[in-house]
């Protein structure tokens, strides 16, 4: 489709995405947009955030497989929604579609069939939920910085220092001599952290950053509108839509956001270990 679309029209389309992006994510439409996630998406949350690694191992099976021959089990698997939808996700689904119907009426809509439409839209609201929780990984890493003073780009990175700091605290308020010289104390005899206390921090912190990523669109929304991030990333999805791509590889963001969680992991094993 982009080849028969003249200088005029690929403007136009521009254009259009331009104005669609500030209607749906620009501040007031991310309110707007958000409002959607009060309720169940608010338990499918940590679910998904669970899902994510499957989602990215079953991808680059798809690739692999694809690469060595097998196309139509890797596009087979490319196509399986791993996520559990949200009303968020469904809502962005649904304005996708009424705007490429839009386009479409304007002659200036994406070559490609209703089923690879759907396809490519599904993975766009994924991709976007990717962003979201990187939007979060920063928002740990900033807690780590300011906290600890120490890189904490992900929840397990940040479980433990936040367990000691909580056992160190609780220890204090119950010491018999007050504070202050629980303080000496403690700084000559340090408090025992057990791990359980570790893990059910780590949990808790879970459950808070899985509900963080699924309002992280408020600030993620207007920052991306502005530096034309979402503009780009639609008019990409535009483009694979002209070639008529089935499947397709893995976006950016989906990467992006498991390196963080590796960076966290390994991050972990290091200071373990010295």
């Amino acid at each position: 489709m982009t080849a028969r679309l003249n200088p005029n029209q690929l403007a136009a389309r521009e254009d259009q995405v331009s104005r669609f992006v500030r209607d749906r994510y620009g501040f007031r439409g991310t309110l707007r947009l958000h409002w959607a996630a009060l309720g169940w998406d608010m338990l499918r949350a940590p679910v998904n955030v669970m899902l994510s690694p499957v989602f990215l191992l079953i991808r680059l099976l798809a690739a692999l497989l694809s690469w060595l021959g097998a196309k139509r089990v890797g596009q087979w698997l490319a196509r399986r929604r791993i996520f559990l939808k949200s009303n968020v996700a469904t809502q962005i689904q649904s304005d996708l579609t009424r705007f490429v119907g839009e386009l479409d009426a304007q002659g200036i809509g994406p070559n490609a069939s209703p089923a690879i439409v759907r396809e490519k839209i599904a993975s766009y609201a994924e991709t976007r939920n990717a962003v979201a929780e990187i939007a979060t990984s920063l928002i740990v890493l900033t807690c780590g910085l300011l906290l600890f003073h120490r890189a904490t780009p992900g929840i397990i990175s940040l479980a433990g220092p936040l367990a000691e700091m909580r056992a160190y605290s609780s220890a204090l308020d119950d010491f018999a001599l007050g504070r202050g010289l629980g303080r000496a104390w403690y700084w000559a005899f340090p408090v025992q952290l057990s791990p359980w206390e570790v893990i059910l921090t780590g949990v808790v912190l879970a459950v808070l950053g899985s509900l963080i990523t699924t309002f992280a669109g408020i600030l993620a929304d207007p920052l991306q509108t502005v530096t034309g991030t979402h503009r780009r990333r639609l008019m990409r999805m535009l483009s694979q839509l002209d070639r008529a791509e089935v499947g397709g590889g893995i976006e950016r963001e989906h990467i992006l956001a498991r390196l963080g969680d590796l960076s966290d992991a390994m991050l972990m094993l290091w200071r373990s270990w010295r």
